[in-house]
């Protein structure tokens, strides 16, 4: 298979840049990304955000080949990914790794191969994932929209009114709260707001309590309201309360801008009528949610909430939605504290301010080049292809390093440009 980009529409491409007129995006293959639509012509900002993880695995017996599949950063809505980054001081040699589909769209895992370990054996797998967001502050957001009825909303979305195993619907206690929040406002961006400072007060003293003890217990929504819990818990009793008023909701999973190390961060996203989805964050009590503060890696599905798991740390707690699966019984991921074993964290590497057509352009191009980079990672590439497909992911660490250290989007748009060009010389 041979995809190929001429060098006239590279030239075109270039041209149109620097009248800054867009251009018409390329589409690698299949990749079909999401048409972000601005209706001001207005300045935005580009924020480039590195997620750092520190992934310790142990073997508890001698083990042949497996895998270890970590959440990765999908393309969502102003978000999409640039690369995997694999560092130097990671002490097993990977088979390969690559990315592929989650169970349900729009969620991806990277897919890491280890070709065995012995009984007693530590490894670390030392990797950033990079993504690029246009900041959005929800500043279109109508200030009125009324709570709808479940015949009023769009079928794909009614998943997330379901019961599941941490959030529940039918205990009185929680119904008793969702009326009361509810109140006679029919307004569902006031219901959000009740609901966003409802969770970060309640019963915040329990909280401060079971984080010194280190004794959270299960982090299901009625748990939460009794006693309170970690963001997890916070965020299924959030949307237990979304859920009894016919609002879908959703849990997420994200790094974000804490400022200290962490296994993940959990979130929730409600739905609104004719506009979509809104960021609450149930730990700072805010909604809507900047997207610069956190890279999203999953959209949790009911199953995901009907197949939780126990804390790395707390073993106690439970009820936490998962991240990574390892397919050996005898291999386990390795935490100690958020200082010692595996750890991660978000961090800010770069912003910038651009007109509308620019940032969408922008972000168009780096998603272009992160379909063919994710089409052939991990892909039996040899001789000159092998070389192409290198070529043009050093061109994308250029993209980074431009932005992240010069600040010079126009060196960010060549080196993506020419990763694209590269990447469509291979053969296949």
């Amino acid at each position: 298979m041979q995809v190929k980009l001429s060098n006239k529409l590279i030239a075109i491409c270039i041209i149109l840049i620097l009248l800054k007129s867009i251009p018409t995006p390329i589409i690698a293959n299949n990749c079909s990304p999401q048409v972000i639509n601005h209706n001001i012509e207005r300045e935005k900002q580009l924020f480039l955000l590195r997620s750092e993880h520190y992934l310790y695995i142990k073997a508890f017996e001698n083990v042949s080949e497996f895998h270890i599949r970590f959440s990765f950063p999908p393309g969502y809505n102003y978000q999409v990914p640039i690369i995997i980054e694999i560092f130097n001081d990671t002490t097993t040699n990977l088979k390969h790794y690559q990315i592929e589909n989650g169970a349900n769209e729009p969620n991806k895992n990277i897919n890491f191969t280890i070709r065995f370990m012995n009984k007693d054996e530590k490894i670390l797998i030392h990797f950033n994932c990079w993504a690029l967001v246009i900041n959005h502050e929800f500043e279109d957001l109508p200030e009125y929209v009324r709570i709808p009825k479940r015949e009023e909303l769009p079928e794909y979305t009614k998943r997330w009114l379901t019961e599941t195993e941490v959030v529940q619907l039918n205990r009185t206690l929680i119904k008793l709260h969702a009326i009361k929040l509810h109140g006679l406002n029919n307004n569902l961006i006031d219901f959000a707001g009740k609901v966003a400072q409802f969770i970060k007060e309640h019963r915040y003293l329990l909280f401060i309590l079971q984080l010194k003890l280190g004794l959270f217990l299960t982090q299901d929504s009625i748990t939460t309201l009794i006693i309170n819990g970690e963001n997890v818990g916070r965020s299924h009793l959030a949307c237990s309360f979304f859920r009894l008023n016919d609002v879908p909701a959703r849990v997420i999973l994200v790094h974000n801008d804490q400022g200290f190390w962490t296994q993940m961060h959990y979130m929730v996203e409600y739905y609104v009528p004719n506009y979509g989805w809104v960021l609450l964050d149930t730990t700072k009590g805010e909604t809507p949610y900047d997207y610069k503060r956190q890279i999203i890696n999953r959209i949790c599905y009911p199953e995901d909430e009907n197949n939780t798991k126990h804390d790395y740390i707390l073993p106690l707690m439970k009820g936490e939605e998962r991240w990574l699966w390892i397919n050996n019984d005898q291999v386990k991921p390795y935490y100690v504290d958020c200082d010692n074993g595996s750890k991660s964290q978000m961090f800010t590497e770069g912003q910038i301010s651009v007109n509308n057509t620019e940032a969408d352009y922008v972000f168009h191009l780096t998603e272009s080049a992160y379909c063919y980079y994710e089409l052939f990672l991990g892909v039996n590439l040899s001789g000159g292809n092998l070389i192409k497909f290198n070529n043009a992911y050093s061109a994308q660490k250029n993209a980074i390093f431009e932005l992240k250290d010069n600040y010079d989007l126009v060196e960010y748009i060549n080196e993506m440009l020419y990763a694209i060009n590269e990447y469509e010389k291979i053969m296949i």
